[in-house]
């Protein structure tokens, strides 16, 4: 590893965060995130889109041109090596994510379990392809899952539906230990998500003994996430693994709100953005302090936590390509973030979403609504890329 740079970087500087784009692409770019902008087409859209693609109306051509190709990879993995090409040009790698998410039936597990491996097959030996991920209910049924959270007692054969789930789930994490490519599992809603934790702290325990290989996720918009990070610590410190961190702020927030507000107990989510923004915060802090013991992925789309890493590894004397330390953003998004972090030397990876366009539609609504609800994020975008044309004419 290279001694610390003094190298900061400047995530206003558009001409580093935009290099890989074409005039047309930053002008579509534009339009897309404009188009974002209007809350009556997040809100309304999701459901006029699904009911044309459930009538068979041709309109996949004109999803993939448009939000799937600024969020998306492609349907195949090979379909992804335009975007993993681009993003290597300015020294980010890739996260291949295949984004199939909410089927019911064994045989779509079995598929998508495939699918997950062939991404950790791809990564095997490209330093391009530094880390990979995959969801528990890509693999599993939600039901079940809920059943199993709310500790309550399963049948036998839903019992042994989980057996396969936690051998599917192994199957993924022994394949990334074998390659020795790291996989990050991906946090859900919280009625699923303690078994999800408990899963994870298994896998880690099984293959974080001697490198990372596996990390959990933690939603820091939870108001008890940030103890539950500090507990798994010094479980892996008793038990001799490392502690995968994949840090966020969290994606199912309204969902959340409503859910426990219908059915009468407290929100799990904190009472503010300053709050998330705290313990996100604090999780660094922390995490940084144990940087031998933990492993971390910030995925953030904030600067001021973007900002506030690089200070903590350069506090702490910490090289910027440190193994324990990646920052992480979505592929179509915060490029100003991702570039100009890789500029400075620093570990950066986008996750790239594929799959099918009419499976991948739930992951992309998410994004879109995303970006609406959090505060400045579609008007920064625009900001960044009208700043970056009006250079390019000058």
């Amino acid at each position: 590893m290279d001694l610390v740079p003094n190298k900061q970087p400047n995530f206003d500087n558009t001409e580093i965060a935009f290099r890989q784009k074409t005039n047309q692409e930053l002008k579509k770019a534009y339009w897309l995130f404009k188009m974002i902008g209007s809350n009556f087409l997040t809100k309304v859209g999701p459901a006029i889109t699904n009911f044309f693609l459930n009538i068979g109306l041709p309109i996949q051509g004109a999803i993939k041109a448009t939000i799937f190709q600024q969020f998306c990879g492609g349907e195949t993995i090979a379909e992804c090596n335009k975007a993993i090409e681009q993003l290597d040009k300015g020294g980010v790698g890739t996260i291949l994510d295949y984004s199939v998410e909410g089927e019911e039936e064994e045989q779509v597990f079995d598929e998508t379990c495939a699918e997950i491996i062939r991404t950790i097959v791809r990564a095997d030996g490209d330093a391009k392809i530094p880390i990979t991920v995959f969801k528990i209910t890509g693999i599993g049924r939600f039901a079940l899952l809920q059943k199993l959270d709310a500790k309550e007692t399963l049948t036998t054969t839903e019992q042994a539906e989980y057996e396969k789930v936690k051998l599917r789930c192994e199957m993924i994490c022994k394949t990334a230990f074998d390659k020795g490519v790291p996989i990050m599992i991906d946090a859900e809603e919280t009625w699923i998500q303690n078994t999800i934790d408990e899963l994870a702290l298994d896998m880690m325990r099984k293959f974080n003994r001697e490198r990372i290989i596996v990390y959990n996720t933690y939603q820091m918009y939870r108001h008890d996430k940030l103890a539950d990070m500090k507990a798994d610590h010094l479980i892996a410190k008793a038990d001799g693994f490392i502690l995968g961190v994949k840090m966020v702020r969290g994606a199912y927030m309204e969902k959340e709100r409503k859910r426990a507000a219908e059915m009468g107990y407290p929100s799990p989510i904190q009472p503010d953005k300053e709050a998330s923004d705290r313990d996100y915060n604090e999780s660094l802090r922390y995490c940084v302090d144990h940087i031998e013991e933990i492993a971390i992925v910030a995925g953030t789309h904030n600067e001021d936590s973007s900002r506030l890493l690089t200070y903590l590894l350069e506090e702490k004397n910490i090289t910027h390509n440190h193994p324990h330390v990646y920052f992480a953003q979505l592929l179509g998004m915060s490029d100003n973030l991702s570039f100009n972090l890789a500029d400075s030397d620093y570990n950066v990876a986008k996750y790239v979403p594929y799959g099918p366009i009419k499976a991948v539609m739930p992951y992309l609504f998410r994004r879109a609504q995303e970006n609406t609800s959090v505060a400045g994020q579609t008007g920064r975008e625009l900001g960044l890329i009208e700043r970056e044309l009006k250079r390019r004419k000058l």
